[in-house]
């Protein structure tokens, strides 16, 4: 009979590592998540709604260190994913969308009844308001301080009790209190605590990170180089364009005041010249169904000030917000 149950374990194992190897050699992504108080039926659940998309393997860690060493030797991105086999864990394989995997992983939860002397994943409060419990049970309240009365022939909570904090161990008597309420106050699910992605390992949180905030924060971070680079007067990349065009700014605003003219200047005047701002009708100028005539000398002396409003106008204009 040992040697039938020692050649059981055996083919379990060969088995095992088969399963493991295939996974580790078809799939590039791996989610690292950890399983404390998840149930077996709850497990499958998850592998039902992954079928198609993604595989959970579980297993001893002994075991997975000793085939992911192996598999090193041909795939050394590998090691990187070595320190994070610890624990109540398992792997998540998939070469699908790691953010939507991810999310069928953790929507699925169950309430659970607060155990003594596990850590409270959350905050627990217990609302003010009737207990239903007759008033015999008022010295339980009382041993926990927690302010009661008797109303209409039961005890009743007279404000929020924060009863457990985050984190913190959870006591017999919270446990107690819970149990007479009927409160299940813990979700218990699969977590999903770092990533695997062809090599790299990083936080789970960065996932929540859209593609849109990442633009943001890298333009970001460009605008704060330019920003410094123009402060200290030290050329950048992202700062020399800026640098360009205030300086070539200048060149214009001296080639206006002394009538010295260059290329550029020229070209750039003859532009602005020829392309004129027209001015919006007034609401009695709608009314009227056109504009009022003007003496001939009047529209004479008009024009040289539009003309330097357009020019002054279209240094902006060109290059853009300044700041």
């Amino acid at each position: 009979m040992e040697a039938t149950a020692g050649q059981k374990r055996k083919d379990r194992k060969k088995r095992y590592k088969t399963k493991f190897e295939k996974a580790l050699l078809e799939y590039k992504n791996v989610l690292v998540v950890t399983v404390d108080n998840v149930g077996s039926l709850q497990l499958q659940k998850i592998r039902i709604a992954l079928r198609g998309n993604a595989e959970i393997v579980m297993g001893k860690n002994t075991l997975m260190r000793m085939i992911m060493r192996e598999q090193c030797a041909a795939n050394p991105k590998l090691e990187n994913l070595l320190p994070f086999i610890r624990g109540n864990m398992g792997l998540v394989f998939t070469n699908g969308d790691l953010a939507k995997v991810r999310e069928i992983v953790v929507s699925n939860k169950v309430p659970a009844v607060a155990k003594s002397g596990t850590m409270a994943p959350t905050d627990v409060w217990v609302p003010a308001g009737p207990t239903g419990l007759d008033p015999g049970q008022t010295s339980f309240f009382q041993a926990l301080n927690i302010a009661t009365k008797i109303a209409r022939g039961s005890i009743e909570i007279v404000a929020n009790v924060h009863l457990i904090k985050k984190g913190e161990k959870v006591t017999s008597s919270a446990v107690a209190l819970l149990g007479k309420l009927d409160i299940k106050p813990f979700f218990y699910g699969v977590v999903v605590t770092n990533v695997y992605e062809n090599g790299s390992v990083y936080p789970a949180d960065i996932l929540d990170i859209t593609p849109d905030q990442l633009l943001q924060k890298f333009f970001g971070g460009v605008r704060r180089v330019a920003a410094i680079g123009l402060a200290i007067g030290y050329p950048t990349e992202a700062s020399i364009g800026h640098t360009v065009a205030n300086g070539f700014k200048k060149l214009l605003a001296l080639s206006q005041t002394s009538g010295y003219e260059f290329k550029e200047a020229k070209a750039f005047f003859t532009r602005a010249a020829a392309a004129p701002v027209a001015a919006a009708p007034s609401k009695d100028e709608k009314k009227k169904g056109g504009k009022e005539d003007k003496p001939e000398k009047a529209k004479e002396e008009e024009k040289p000030a539009e003309e330097e409003e357009e020019v002054a106008g279209g240094f902006g204009g060109l290059f853009g917000d300044d700041s």
